[in-house]
């Protein structure tokens, strides 16, 4: 069979091999960290803490973690501290000319503005570490604590800091010396270690009509995600020879239809998490009641905010990662031309015109399927089983998954062994 060969295939390149089972230890390294308790909790005392995070925003940023936010783990905060230093780290690139000179310095550039991201996360983790210790404190039992109240908060507030760093230095491990993007990695096992759990309460609760009825719509849904993973507008070009009027034959220019991926979801849902971080710093009855609005994952303005978020990061991603004055810039010293526009500023305008049209419909689908559990919930399925019918869980695997396949048909293709699709090749989030 063919995906036996494939296998095979793999397991022949020293290379390839070698970078999966680095990846698949770190990851495993990664999700044994999250059931390592903080020092000075009993882990036999945590039913109130999972309560919890069973349902609610709680519950999505426990599923982001794997599990290790109700586990009160050492990786309870997980990589999501990263995430939003990233955020502010790339917003702040776009106004502040120190970082816009460090992004065109290369590589060197780039190492100092991941040094800079690293200070950042540092510096979140130890805000956003007291508001869980604060949770705890309130939620769990007097007796659920074994140390004094002075010395848990400051070995737990090492502890969660050094844990979101190891988790980071994890992620990056993973991208340098493995196989995909390390810290989308290290977001899904997270997310893909809660979904047995979730089928299987689905699988005890509703008619075996009713699954079967789910699991369909799951289907057309994944592959919906797919195909808008995937999808290009394709811009016819021409080649001319130099001094000569013969034009080459006719090509075309692929642009994604959604060219930042899954990271507008992951930046949306990042910023989504900040009001119950601050949950606990405040008993003012207007920040409670904010945060009970924004903590509703089933709520309209939770799920209105969370979409325009997304549209908003969708064209702010795009317009980062697709220059188009460059692309027309290549085109032109290469003797390429798209019929009917000249070439330059006015073939970089019809790029940037064509984008912009393409780029606001695959925003809105992205939103729309980001707030499909939103829309499971309300008809009755439960909150952990329906994060898979769309929504931030399911584009995050979805696009995850189709970028580490695609740097494994790669290395296959680079070797001279079949792809692992018969016919064309897999585009993830961040091929062209």
């Amino acid at each position: 069979m063919k995906f036996f060969k494939t296998i095979s295939n793999i397991l022949k390149i020293e290379e390839l091999r070698s970078r999966i089972l680095t990846t698949l230890g770190f990851l495993l390294i990664y999700r044994l960290g999250s059931f390592v308790a903080l020092p000075g909790i009993d882990p036999q005392k945590l039913d109130a803490l999972q309560n919890q995070t069973s349902d609610g925003l709680l519950g999505l940023l426990n599923m982001f973690t794997g599990g290790a936010f109700s586990q009160a783990s050492i990786m309870a905060l997980g990589i999501m501290p990263y995430i939003s230093a990233s955020i502010v780290i790339q917003l702040m690139t776009m106004a502040v000319p120190y970082l816009q000179k460090l992004q065109k310095d290369g590589e060197s550039g780039r190492n100092k503005i991941n040094q800079i991201t690293r200070y950042l996360t540092v510096f979140i983790t130890s805000i956003q570490a007291p508001g869980y210790i604060t949770n705890l404190k309130v939620t769990l039992p007097p007796d659920a604590f074994l140390l004094s109240s002075g010395s848990f908060w400051i070995s737990s507030i090492i502890i969660l800091v050094t844990g979101t760093m190891f988790a980071m230095w994890l992620g990056e491990k993973i991208t340098d010396g493995g196989i995909g993007n390390g810290i989308s990695l290290l977001i899904m096992v997270g997310i893909i270690a809660v979904l047995p759990q979730s089928f299987l309460f689905e699988i005890g609760r509703v008619r075996p009509l009713i699954i079967f009825i789910e699991l369909i719509i799951m289907l057309i849904v994944i592959l919906a995600s797919v195909l808008l993973i995937q999808g290009v507008r394709k811009i016819p070009i021409q080649y001319a020879k130099r001094g000569s009027n013969i034009q080459a034959s006719r090509q075309y220019m692929p642009l994604k239809v959604n060219a930042s991926g899954v990271m507008p979801i992951i930046f949306a849902q990042a910023i989504m998490f900040v009001p119950i971080t601050f949950a606990g710093l405040s008993q003012s009855e207007k920040v409670q009641t904010f945060v009970t609005t924004f903590s509703d994952f089933s709520g309209f303005w939770y799920n209105f905010v969370f979409a325009v978020l997304i549209i908003l990061f969708t064209y702010f991603y795009t317009a980062i990662t697709i220059n188009t004055n460059q692309m027309a810039d290549d085109l032109k010293r290469n003797g390429g031309f798209v019929p009917g526009i000249k070439p330059g500023k006015d073939t970089a305008n019809f790029l940037d015109g064509v984008m912009s049209k393409i780029v606001l419909p695959g925003s809105i689908f992205l939103a729309f399927i980001a707030i499909l559990p939103a829309f499971a919930m309300n008809a009755g399925i439960n909150q952990s089983f329906a994060q898979f019918f769309g929504g931030t869980s399911l584009l995050i695997m979805v696009g995850v998954v189709l970028d580490t396949l695609q740097q494994i048909e790669s290395y296959l293709l680079f070797r001279h062994y079949d792809g692992l699709m018969k016919s064309g090749r897999i585009t993830g989030k961040s091929g062209m």
